[in-house]
């Protein structure tokens, strides 16, 4: 029954040793295959050079793989010994990291080289749209402080007109010198309220420009046709995008608040008393002195407002690198886990061959083991060891009578052996000397 069992095993064996060969041929064509798509993107020059380089390398992968597996699926079966296997094991894991290195990151290039590329003009797009939006949002930071300075200027103003209307400061009215102060503090306000409404107009312009340039870059992205000519209309996008960020940097106007703020306070000089009465030049100097204080304080605010918006974080210089599909393929490995599971498995799958022949060999082996000799021999054995028998018959050779003194000389061995061992144990021993 055992018998039958390794006879149907050897004859399966031998039945898909062709299919084995043509399996082998097959994975390492299309490997192959792959492979010269792969290399055909990383290569530079003519199209002809470009061409036969790339057959060329693919030739020799497809070679590698069929000659390599095919080694394994001959040698590994039959190795038995722990060491030996173990070296064969070890053998092979080279091999397959070499496969993996020469052959299955270029077929991933070639089963998901464009997907990885597109994937990394999309992440490319969102690091330039948050890059943008910080720009926009630092240029327009300055106009927060908007609010406070028109506050500022009409209160001036207002204090001007009711001075000169009703001498709500001095008590007495007239344009003097107090309302000429306030007037002129009300000025500057103004001004500066102009040249942060002003930017804002120009920060507004290149916003909008800048949002035209990433929609056009999303629109490459999802464009169908070749990946390469996108790529190039890509990087020109880019190269325009982040001219317009470096302008709506420079377009900030908090440096400017921050001068106009100071000089607001150090800039400031109050006109000398006009009253022609003692008490009301008196009167004058106190309230320009009040002036003088809350031009200071307003002077400090702003200030410190402008600090906070230059304290922000500038946008950060940014370079678009162009990948090609390999370098895509290998950056964004983890997103194309089954491009890479195809591709390796197309290299690797010759090895659960191996293992198969490996295991059917062993059972072969064991099953062939627990038989007696008689019926582990091959009839083809048997025709030759009569083949022998003859020949020592025809030279006058007994066999019989040979194999009986074999067996006599190995049973007078043995006894001789275990006699010797006994007059070993009973001879006695010598006790130490007198």
């Amino acid at each position: 029954m055992a018998l039958g069992a390794s006879h149907r095993l050897q004859d399966g064996v031998i039945a898909v040793e062709t299919m084995t060969r043509f399996a082998l041929a097959v994975l390492a064509l299309a490997s192959g295959v792959y492979t010269y798509l792969g290399v055909r993107s990383l290569l530079d020059g003519s199209a002809t050079a470009v061409f036969f380089a790339a057959i060329i390398y693919s030739a020799s992968v497809s070679v590698a793989i069929y000659a390599f597996w095919s080694y394994m699926a001959r040698f590994y079966p039959h190795v038995t010994g722990a060491a030996a296997r173990g070296a064969m094991l070890g053998v092979m894991a080279l091999g397959c990291a070499m496969i993996i290195a020469m052959s299955s990151w270029l077929n991933a290039a070639a089963l998901a080289g464009s997907a990885a590329l597109e994937q990394h003009l999309a992440e490319t797009v969102e690091d330039y749209t948050a890059d943008l939006d910080q720009a926009h949002q630092n240029a327009l930071a300055a106009q927060s402080l908007l609010p406070d300075i028109q506050r500022t200027s009409e209160r001036f103003a207002r204090l001007a007109e009711d001075e000169r209307e009703s001498g709500a400061l001095t008590g007495t009215t007239g344009s003097g010198s107090v309302v000429q102060l306030l007037s002129q503090m009300s000025a500057q306000l103004s001004e500066l309220e102009s040249g942060i409404t002003a930017s804002r107009e120009r920060v507004n312009t290149l916003f909008d420009q800048g949002r035209a340039h990433l929609e056009t870059m999303r629109g490459l992205v999802s464009a169908p046709g070749a990946i390469a000519p996108r790529s190039d209309e890509f990087s020109a996008e880019v190269v325009a995008l982040s001219g317009v960020i470096t302008s709506l940097e420079q377009t900030s106007i908090a440096p400017s608040v921050k001068r106009a703020a100071e000089d607001l306070s150090l800039g400031f000089i109050a006109p000398v008393a006009d009253g022609r009465a003692a008490d009301l030049a008196n009167r004058q100097d106190q309230v320009m002195e009040t002036i003088r204080a809350s031009v200071a304080a307003q002077s400090q605010v702003l200030s410190q407002a402008a600090d906070d918006i230059l304290a922000r974080e500038p946008v950060a210089d940014r370079r678009f690198v162009p990948l090609s599909s390999a370098e895509a393929v290998l950056r964004y490995a983890a997103d194309f886990i089954p491009a890479w599971a195809g591709a390796i498995s197309i290299d690797l799958l010759p090895a659960v061959l191996v293992f198969i022949l490996a295991v059917v060999s062993g059972a072969i082996r064991r099953q062939e083991e627990r038989l007696p000799f008689a019926q582990r021999i091959t009839a083809a054995e048997l025709l030759e060891a009569l083949e022998v028998q003859r020949a020592l018959g025809r030279n006058g050779v007994d066999v019989e009578k040979a194999l009986q003194d074999a067996e006599d000389d190995e049973t007078r061995e043995r006894e001789s052996n275990i006699t010797s061992l006994e007059m070993a144990a009973k001879t006695p021993r010598k006790g130490p000397p007198a």
